[in-house]
């Protein structure tokens, strides 16, 4: 659907759905940290929305910058992890898992918003120019919200998937675990350029912008 817009009608679309979900993907731990007891992301002025705020400029700029100007069809990205203490929690294991598991569902209801909006769109069909934004722009947020929230789920370590993963096994094996968090971008990485992260994905990411994209009414 975006093959037909300029790179600067598709940075104009973008733009929006990519900082806000990896803005409010990282607000949200930072939310449910403070709720089982850490205020170390609230003191250090990080549950803001402010994009500023949580910039990293290889994962919010560059990264997803040269995916648009690629035409790859495919944009993700990071920003900077919001601080989480768990020495804060009373039940560190259990908090921990919940903290991950805000990000991507956050994401996840951030993709339900998008699809909202492009529902708007379609309902406006008729006037070209109020339509085609919405539905541009609620297309590539259900789009990224989706990939972030698949992506995030997965158990590679520094991944959200592998905290849940961690906070389930016993101690020693969670504690072997997390020993791979020093390899996990490269093992991330690897599964991009190989493609086997687009097969692991493939199935779920079509089934969801299925449901999704009828619920915007295309």
């Amino acid at each position: 659907m975006m093959d037909d817009l300029s790179l600067m009608q598709r940075i104009a679309v973008w733009i929006l759905p990519v900082v806000f979900a990896i803005t409010v993907h990282e607000v949200a731990h930072g939310w449910v940290a403070r709720y089982y007891g850490d205020n170390t992301a609230h003191r250090l002025g990080r549950l803001t929305l402010n994009p500023l705020k949580h910039i990293d400029p290889l994962g919010t700029l560059i990264i997803p910058g040269l995916m648009l100007m690629t035409f790859t069809g495919f944009v993700f990205g990071w920003a900077k992890p919001v601080p989480v203490d768990p020495r804060n929690f009373k039940n560190p294991r259990r908090a921990m898992m919940m903290v991950a598991l805000a990000g991507p569902l956050s994401n996840v209801a951030m993709a339900v918003g998008w699809a909202l909006l492009a529902r708007v769109g379609v309902m406006f069909h008729q006037v070209a120019y109020v339509s085609m934004p919405l539905i541009y722009m609620g297309v590539a947020g259900i789009s990224i919200n989706l990939i972030l929230a698949l992506v995030n789920l997965l158990p590679i370590p520094p991944l959200d998937g592998s905290r849940v993963l961690s906070g389930m096994l016993p101690d020693y094996w969670a504690w072997q675990f997390s020993r791979l968090e020093r390899y996990g971008f490269i093992i991330l990485m690897l599964l991009l350029v190989t493609n086997v992260l687009g097969v692991i994905l493939a199935s779920p990411l079509y089934a969801a912008t299925r449901l999704l994209f009828s619920l915007a009414g295309m």
